[in-house]
């Protein structure tokens, strides 16, 4: 790695640790430049603004996740399993979530569309991999792979990501995805547990 990119790195990880810690609203690029013990023009070097910063921060969080979803790709899970699995790499941890829940004000819409975008880009091919994989071993049955995955993404982070649901939509949404991917019914009936249990943490 060369040692601009170094640099900058270092810079996204610091931000990082100081927006949760500190929350977003209440970080100041003054206490960036001197915690990192760097002039505010090297600073502004790699980040045009704040808000740039912050969309580097969730850019660099969405590739640790995708690296913990490559992952499960080798796990000792079922089909069904690591098709969850790799949905739920992709949201914040716990602590993260101060970061995330910016993206959530009126100001900030273009950059929360950009990065749901970028998390589809990214996660597609990981769930379609795991799809094709139960084609093969007869758990799913299903053309347009990338397609379905996607759209099943996309639903799955406008509905289930903030915990506003219930019983009813969760049951919908596993008979959407069966049919969707041609499993039989109650392959991926376990999901409301997992669903119901993500949103009382």
């Amino acid at each position: 790695m060369k040692k601009g990119e170094q640099r900058k790195q270092e810079l996204l990880k610091l931000a990082y640790r100081m927006f949760i810690e500190k929350g977003y609203e209440n970080t100041s690029i003054d206490e960036i430049v001197a915690k990192a013990g760097i002039a505010k023009g090297t600073y502004y070097y790699y980040f045009a603004s704040k808000e740039a910063t912050l969309e580097a921060v969730i850019e660099m969080m969405i590739e640790k996740e995708s690296a913990v979803a490559k992952g499960i790709l080798q796990a000792p899970l079922s089909i069904p399993e690591k098709l969850v699995a790799v949905v739920n790499a992709f949201r914040p941890e716990k602590e993260e979530v101060v970061i995330t829940d910016v993206l959530e004000r009126k100001e900030n819409i273009v950059m929360h569309d950009k990065i749901c975008k970028k998390i589809v880009e990214v996660a597609v091919p990981i769930l379609a991999e795991i799809v094709k994989e139960g084609i093969a071993q007869g758990v799913f049955a299903c053309t347009l792979i990338e397609e379905r995955v996607k759209m099943l993404l996309v639903t799955s982070q406008h509905m289930f990501d903030y915990g506003d649901f219930g019983a009813k939509d969760v049951a919908v949404y596993i008979d959407m995805l069966e049919k969707s991917l041609g499993a039989k019914p109650g392959t991926m009936h376990f999901i409301s547990k997992v669903l119901v249990e993500g949103a009382k943490e």
